[in-house]
């Protein structure tokens, strides 16, 4: 569950006898006494959190086993899968759109985008590759949502295979609970702020 509690904190301090950039010293040092901070820290719940998931449905047969990694994921901690909306796209390219749009919607909590990229006999895929990390990157800047990054980014099909539920684990499994965790950790943070 969301909990917040205070623990002991280095801050820093200018001495103004240095005025180089190594002017700064921790405060226990300075002050012998320690500065308290609130840490905000949160579990995998995802009951009563509304998530939207972007999937490519470009290599299928991985961007669907990502999928089921992320709803499981979903569902077996505490989420309910009403509170999943779903917005296929052709390709990874367009995961960026899909995504923003997902964030505009007021109930949603976090995005996340799944998808898979494979490296061929052109660069295309680095292109592809730098859009899309660029505009998720924008969107959770600009939107202040958490936005979990599920797409592979792979050499070859076998390299992808094991990242979506083989031996490498499942980035969707992945994507889910780091937006999970930071959904619960941002809503700590703001019931911290509008409790101070």
């Amino acid at each position: 569950m969301r909990r917040v509690e205070p623990v002991p904190a280095l801050t820093y301090h200018a001495r103004p006898d240095i005025g180089n950039g190594s002017d700064l010293l921790p405060s226990r040092i300075c002050h012998n006494q320690p500065v308290m901070h609130t840490e905000i820290t949160s579990s995998p719940d995802a009951s009563g959190l509304r998530i939207g998931i972007a999937v490519s449905r470009y290599h299928g047969e991985i961007t669907n086993r990502l999928l089921e990694g992320a709803k499981s994921f979903f569902l077996s901690h505490g989420g309910s899968e009403e509170n999943l909306i779903i917005m296929r796209t052709p390709g990874a390219f367009e995961l960026t759109v899909a995504c923003r749009a997902l964030a505009e919607i007021d109930t949603i909590e976090a995005v996340i985008a799944l998808g898979c990229v494979i490296s061929g006999e052109t660069t295309h895929d680095q292109y592809i590759n730098q859009s899309i990390i660029q505009g998720l990157t924008t969107i959770t800047t600009t939107t202040g949502l958490p936005v979990g990054f599920g797409v592979l980014t792979c050499q070859t099909m076998k390299q992808a295979r094991v990242r979506a539920g083989g031996a490498k684990g499942n980035k969707g499994e992945e994507a889910m609970a780091a937006v999970i965790e930071m959904a619960n950790t941002l809503q700590a943070l703001w019931a911290d702020e509008e409790s101070s």
